[in-house]
């Protein structure tokens, strides 16, 4: 009888159980918009293959033993701690395809196969690895290949895998440092930035990372109406884009997107502007959409109101914000009261087009016609001499005036700003029924004096305007912290009548300081007095060199002076001083208390101005006025209550719009 073979081995095939390293993953695109979704990681985490299923009755060998090859004592300690396979126990396919898995899954190897052979006493298994080579660097690679430099600091990539370098790279422990790239790119508000792709691992050791960084292909205005339906322009793409520091070229920032949006909300020309993407030609590159929906920026008012300085008044206005799509403003105004009639007519340019430091310019011609506070008072006036009438100073004229804002760039806020004003008037005296009236009616044991510069009545205006401002104001409405300096100039030229030859020279400072003298802990929660209080401080100055008409004089006294006097009834002089403290703080959600003191000067120089009205009015030159007001927030702004005492024992109610400084 023939001798019986023995009987073949049911261990799988070693073909069937070499793996090879699981696929790496296609490379990803950038998205646009942006999304929360990370690069795909390419790297096995946990399990690079997932174990086929088990057939029901799975064949089981006993192992003999277990070797590993190809790593040194170190890599071969962690696959042996790594595996369950384990002499003297039996294995199966699955349990072995595991074991891959849970090596691949330390990050140290390129490549890992478990070989089964027999042998006498059973089935040796050898784990055969490849380890990943020693981690000697990063290289950065920016898609697409036009973009010159990458906006990720050196210093960063050197700080996140400084600590891996020099030993056995380790996939994981680079796929943390992928993502830690990730993180700050997005912490710094570069959203559509990412590492795209698997890293590549060289044999030198050195890895190669391709970073997609949200390049800007171009950035186009896109129009729509309230129910976000395409409609025409009527604002030009320029006006729009010239706003936004973010331009073509450019690497995306949400930040710098976040400001741009509030410089063209600012404009005040849209009902609103938000951003958007689509993908760029190149799908590495992303086009930014600004969606603006355009709201009404033409207007025609008419209303009233009163005020200390002009009494009762109406008006009616027209005004274009966005004359030509241009963001240029048109505007036209007829302004009729107890006191003055006024006709205005304006054109704004914000920015001329082809400005590159966002210079503007005004021009108007007006004509005024105003009881001058000068001449005019409650207690005493100055009369024509012809009729016996309250002077009225006729202002007839034009100018053009250029601002300019001293900065870096045009996105940058300025530390000053800088004005240059030409302008030409000219200026009658006239009685009530527009006849001239050059001379006043004797007064107070004084004579008839002049009340124009010129004996004519009649004098003619060219002036030189120079200006600047230094605003460091947390809030140019409602400030409660830092300063604001203005300093003007103007130097009028001799023409015409009068041939008037003076420099007007003037300035104001005011600080302003964050207090808490109500509820100062916190002690109590109520509505009442919840907000900013603060303490500001404003201190004015002014005096006229040669020529000084006399209605042009300065003013003290009054809503915009010192309160508790009649507007004007401290003093006209040559020169002039005021100084104003304030504590202001909240009453309820939109009203707010003062308290105020202020004096004010004409520093002895009222015997200076021509004719001499203050004398002739036996004013006091100096005057001391304190008092609390209310502050109303309306939806045409502050409106403005004090109400006032003087030294001399009177006192009175004063309105106006707006914080006085």
């Amino acid at each position: 009888m023939a001798e019986e073979e023995p009987p073949e081995t049911v261990f799988p095939r070693v073909e069937q159980l070499v793996q090879s390293p699981p696929a790496t993953g296609e490379t990803t695109p950038p998205v646009a918009p942006p999304t929360e979704t990370p690069t795909e990681n390419p790297i096995p985490t946990e399990t690079p293959t997932a174990a086929p299923p088990a057939p029901a009755e799975e064949s089981r060998v006993l192992v003999a033993e277990v070797v590993v090859q190809g790593a040194n004592r170190e890599l071969e300690n962690l696959v042996y701690n790594t595996i369950r396979t384990r002499p003297g126990r039996s294995a199966t396919r699955s349990q072995l395809q595991e074991d891959i898995n849970a090596v691949f899954a330390t990050g140290f190897f390129a490549d890992v196969r478990a070989v089964p052979q027999d042998t006498p006493l059973g089935v040796r298994v050898t784990f055969e690895v490849q380890p990943n080579p020693v981690f000697q660097g990063v290289q950065i690679q920016i898609a697409p290949e036009t973009v010159d430099k990458s906006i990720l600091p050196a210093g960063v990539v050197e700080e996140i895998f400084a600590s891996q370098y020099g030993k056995t790279l380790n996939l994981r422990e680079l796929q943390a440092g992928v993502k830690k790239i990730n993180d700050w790119y997005s912490k710094n508000g570069y959203d559509l930035a990412q590492v795209i792709g698997a890293p590549q691992v060289n044999p030198d050791g050195r890895v190669i990372l391709v970073i997609s960084e949200g390049l800007i292909e171009k950035i186009q205005v896109r129009y729509f109406n309230v129910e976000q339906e395409p409609v025409k322009a009527k604002t030009r793409e320029f006006i729009i884009t010239r706003e936004m520091r973010l331009k073509a070229g450019d690497i995306f920032n949400r930040n710098t997107a976040q400001q741009d949006l509030q410089r063209v909300f600012g404009l005040g020309l849209f009902e609103d502007v938000r951003l958007s993407f689509s993908p760029g030609s190149d799908p590495r590159e992303v086009i930014v959409n600004v969606d603006v929906v355009e709201g009404n920026t033409g207007s025609l008012a008419a209303g009233g109101g009163i005020s200390s300085n002009a009494g009762l008044f109406g008006t009616v206005s027209y005004q274009q914000r966005n004359f030509g799509g241009n963001n240029q403003t048109l505007g036209a105004e007829v302004q009729l009261g107890e006191r003055e009639f006024l006709f205005d007519l304006s054109f704004s340019d914000p920015w001329i087009a082809t400005d590159n430091f966002r210079t503007s310019y005004t021009v108007n011609v007006f004509r005024r016609q105003s009881i001058s506070l000068v001449y005019d008072g409650e207690d005493s006036s100055i009369r024509t001499l012809n009729d016996n009438d309250s002077p009225r100073i006729v202002r007839t004229g034009g100018g053009i005036t250029f601002v300019r804002p001293l900065a870096p760039d045009v996105f940058t806020k300025p530390k000053w700003v800088v004005s240059l004003g030409f302008n030409y008037q000219q200026v009658q005296v006239q009685n009530a029924n527009g006849d001239i009236s050059p001379l006043s009616a004797p007064l107070n044991g004084f004579g008839s004096q002049k009340l124009a510069f010129s004996s004519s009545g009649t004098d003619d205006l060219l002036s030189l305007n120079i200006g600047a401002i230094q605003d460091f104001r947390d809030n140019p409405l409602q400030p409660t912290s830092g300063s604001f300096l203005r300093l003007g100039l103007e130097q009028t030229v001799p023409v015409g009548s009068g041939s008037i030859f003076g420099t007007r020279v003037r300035g104001s400072y005011s600080y302003f300081i964050p207090v808490r003298f109500i509820n100062p802990f916190n002690l109590f929660e109520t509505d009442i007095f919840k907000g900013q209080q603060s303490l500001a401080f404003n201190v004015q100055a002014g005096t006229v060199l040669g020529d000084l008409p006399p209605y042009d004089a300065f003013i003290v006294g009054g809503s915009n002076s010192v309160r508790g006097y009649a507007e004007g009834e401290v003093g006209s002089g040559r020169s002039y001083f005021q100084a104003t403290a304030e504590y202001r703080f909240p009453i309820v959600a939109i009203i707010g208390g003062a308290l105020f003191v202020d004096f004010g000067t004409t520093i002895g120089s009222q015997g200076d101005v021509p004719g001499q009205p203050g004398i002739v009015r036996d004013l006091p030159g100096t005057g001391l006025g304190y008092g609390l007001g209310v502050r109303v927030q309306s939806p045409v702004g502050q409106i403005r209550v004090d109400y006032g005492f003087n030294v001399d024992g009177s006192s009175r109610i004063h309105f106006g719009i707006g914080e006085r400084f």
